[in-house]
């Protein structure tokens, strides 16, 4: 038989705080459950490590490096070789400018070979092919490499057929005439510039906005925020307005 409690254990359930009950029940149950809090955290602190693993990896630090121009040199190259490209894209056709590279490639390791052969000649030496350690390097692709990417592309491709379902659909209204608007004001843009001249204004403005940013960044961020506000506040007034469309905090 269940003995009644005390007097004294009465009067210290009675001092107790809730909290302390609390602590008492989890530690009479067992500690095999975890907390809520410490749950959260878990899956806090898992999804901030595979952020950094994400911009932590060797191409995008590599993007990174080249669109913020922390090695001048190798930025400069790589912006100028593609600004040329595409100019030269631009002024003659892909044929031509194939044929061009092709043929500038050959010159330059042709001529190499043939300098390194006279030197061996000179110099009475066998080196071979100057070309030898690069013709040895291993570059073919792997299944698991090519797969590993293929389903990388498969992920971001079917999220993109996704939103657009949405947006043809009319799944949010706003949303869906964002887009026509977008599409609208691209008919103008399409009118004055071709496909060529918008890609070479793309080069050049990931070349350079990211560096601006970084240097100019307090002054961007509170003009952009002003804009931000009365673009919010103006949707916010053009969607109470149409009749089934819903805010999407709701």
């Amino acid at each position: 038989e269940r003995t009644p409690p005390s007097d004294q254990s009465l009067a210290a359930l009675h001092t107790q705080s809730p909290g302390q009950l609390h602590q008492e029940r989890n530690r009479g149950q067992g500690g095999g459950r975890m907390e809520p809090q410490n749950q959260s955290s878990l899956v806090t602190s898992s999804g901030e490590s595979g952020d950094a693993a994400v911009s932590s990896s060797p191409g995008v630090s590599m993007v990174k490096g080249l669109i913020y121009w922390r090695d001048p040199k190798k930025t400069g190259v790589v912006f100028g070789s593609i600004l040329t490209l595409l100019v030269s894209l631009a002024v003659f056709s892909v044929v031509s400018v194939m044929a061009y590279l092709v043929l500038a490639l050959l010159s330059v390791t042709i001529s190499f070979r043939i300098y390194k052969s006279v030197v061996q000649a000179v110099q009475k030496t066998n080196d071979g092919n100057p070309f030898k350690p690069y013709l040895e390097q291993d570059i073919t692709l792997s299944s698991e490499t090519f797969h590993k990417y293929c389903n990388i592309a498969f992920t971001h491709l079917n999220r993109v057929l996704k939103y657009l379902l949405q947006l043809f659909l009319v799944q949010d209204l706003v949303d869906s005439l964002k887009l026509a608007v977008l599409m609208w004001l691209m008919t103008y843009v399409g009118a004055v510039f071709n496909g060529l001249t918008l890609l070479i204004l793309a080069v050049l403005l990931t070349f350079s906005i990211p560096i601006i940013y970084q240097t100019y960044q307090t002054q961007i961020d509170h003009y952009f925020e002003l804009v931000q506000k009365q673009a919010t506040c103006a949707f916010g007034k053009i969607q109470d307005k149409l009749p089934g469309a819903k805010r999407k905090s709701e």
